[in-house]
């Protein structure tokens, strides 16, 4: 497939490509150019001509387009879940869920995009200006830049492209290197619904070239990054040269704390769930720390160990299919080394913790002391490392100790200790009696320390993807008196 340029399917002059590999058999599904940095100067160029129809293109019209956008969607969603289990490795029924959502996302800005509203005031609440009248307005901040990753890329790429198209605003995607199939297929479906030309480009390449280089260039107004912690630092580091804004969703290393009178059985459902049968591991806000009051540590463990055994590793496009292969080889042997040093660190591991190619076994470990270094990093993969505490206030400690912020749990039956722990618990975001592994497309998600800084959800990205602008409509009233009692 071709990259998206100004409204046309191209190449790179040079020829370069990439083979996009099914992971779960390694085969070849296509080839996609890998773009110059004159490739993405031409698109920068182009979009800022777009930026200004974009900015003149009324609410209503922003809003059937992201609708039509949808309902294409909605007629090709198996094809595109097919498609998307494939190069992402994540199983089929997974895939569907994402398409399902990025539906509703793109239906949600087109309806938000209708309700950009500002407000108005007269300023009479100040002495000398109370024959002036006030009002603010939204507009759009011109050309977003938005890099996608690889582990939800259609339900991110709805985050930030319909939220910057809903806004009014010109919009480059940099797709994930290794998956970017899927997300040209929903390119295609969006340039046939009427956009202005080069409104909305896809340019495919390394991140060291395409990224850095939107991050750079002053033609970008807002670089959109859900991605590792190291890229978010790079492009922060590159952006702050021309002060754009910069929206980061981040690693994160997010704890779940079992409580001593928790619904243990739902606390095991909710790690195998939210860490080792949802995204093959391999999502942000995923279960990655699990702390077990040291009274039930031996019976979760048991519990949470018999329902790892029923998942199914295997094809991503059998239906029966929990767990499918990291989206590389490569990925997977990164993660068999972090299980390899636990272990030689003196864990246990209670089941799994073999590789397959780029498959590896959901993993239950146990014994990990709380400055193992599978504690503290981010690890992409089924994973769920288990230790024991023996205080509330340890507990608190040592997830708050993390240089992450993403998300965490709280297992109890005890309302009070619940709100003391959101209170407590160092995060963006905090769930009660249930996974880490939870994002709602209208509740504000997104983390604090190094994983990273902004919220996103239906209203609160769009707010952010445009500019208020102040307007005083000078000596507009005569109404109020003067100081003396006598109207003007």
């Amino acid at each position: 497939m071709n990259m998206l340029i100004n409204g046309e399917w191209v190449d790179t002059k040079e020829g370069n490509k990439r083979d996009i590999i099914n992971p779960a058999d390694g085969s070849i599904i296509d080839t996609v150019p890998q773009a110059t940095e004159k490739d993405v100067l031409n698109a920068i160029e182009f979009a800022q001509l777009a930026k200004n129809k974009m900015a003149e293109m009324p609410a209503f019209r922003r809003a059937a387009i992201l609708f039509e956008c949808a309902d294409e969607m909605e007629k090709r969603k198996e094809q595109l879940a097919n498609l998307l289990a494939r190069e992402n490795g994540k199983p089929i029924r997974q895939t569907r869920e994402e398409i399902a959502a990025a539906i509703r996302i793109f239906r949600g800005f087109a309806e938000e995009s209708k309700r950009l509203f500002g407000k108005s005031m007269s300023l009479d609440m100040i002495p000398g200006m109370e024959r002036h009248f006030a009002f603010t307005l939204r507009r759009p901040v011109g050309v977003v830049a938005a890099i996608v990753p690889f582990n939800y890329p259609v339900e991110l790429y709805a985050h930030k492209v319909a939220a910057a198209l809903a806004a009014g605003n010109a919009v480059i995607v940099k797709p994930p290197s290794d998956c970017p199939l899927t997300l040209l297929k929903v390119a295609e479906i969006l340039e046939n619904t009427g956009l202005p030309q080069g409104a909305h480009q896809m340019i495919t390449g390394a991140g060291a070239v395409v990224g850095e280089l939107l991050a750079r260039s002053p033609g970008v107004n807002l670089i959109s990054l859900t991605g590792s912690t190291n890229v978010g630092r790079r492009i922060s580091l590159i952006a702050s040269e021309t002060l754009k804004r910069v929206h980061l969703e981040l690693g994160g290393n997010d704890a779940t704390i079992v409580c001593k009178d928790a619904d243990i059985e739902r606390a095991a459902e909710a790690v195998v769930l939210g860490r080792l049968a949802r995204g093959n591991g391999q999502i942000c806000c995923a279960v990655k720390r699990v702390f077990v009051d040291e009274t039930i540590c031996e019976e979760f463990l048991h519990i949470l160990v018999e329902k790892t055994k029923k998942l199914i590793v295997g094809d991503p496009l059998d239906e029966k299919t929990d767990v499918g292969p990291l989206i590389t080889e490569s990925a997977a042997i990164s993660v068999e080394k972090s299980i390899n040093d636990a272990v030689e660190a003196g864990a246990e591991v209670c089941f799994g913790g073999k590789r397959n190619g780029a498959f590896i076994e959901p993993t239950v470990l146990n014994n990990i002391s709380f400055q193992s270094p599978i504690m503290e990093e981010e690890v992409f993969g089924p994973i769920a490392p288990v230790t024991s505490f023996k205080t509330l206030e340890e507990a608190v400690f040592y997830v708050n100790g993390s240089k992450y912020g993403l998300q965490s749990s709280v297992f109890t039956s005890n309302l009070e200790t619940a709100m003391n722990m959101v209170y407590k618990l160092e995060a963006g975001g905090v769930i009660i009696n249930w996974s880490s592994a939870v994002r709602v497309e209208n509740l504000p998600f997104g983390g604090i320390k190094l994983s990273g800084h902004g919220r996103e959800s239906i209203p609160e990205t769009l707010m952010d993807m445009t500019d208020q602008k102040s307007v005083i409509l000078y000596n507009a009233l005569s109404v109020f008196n003067d100081k003396n009692g006598v109207q003007k």
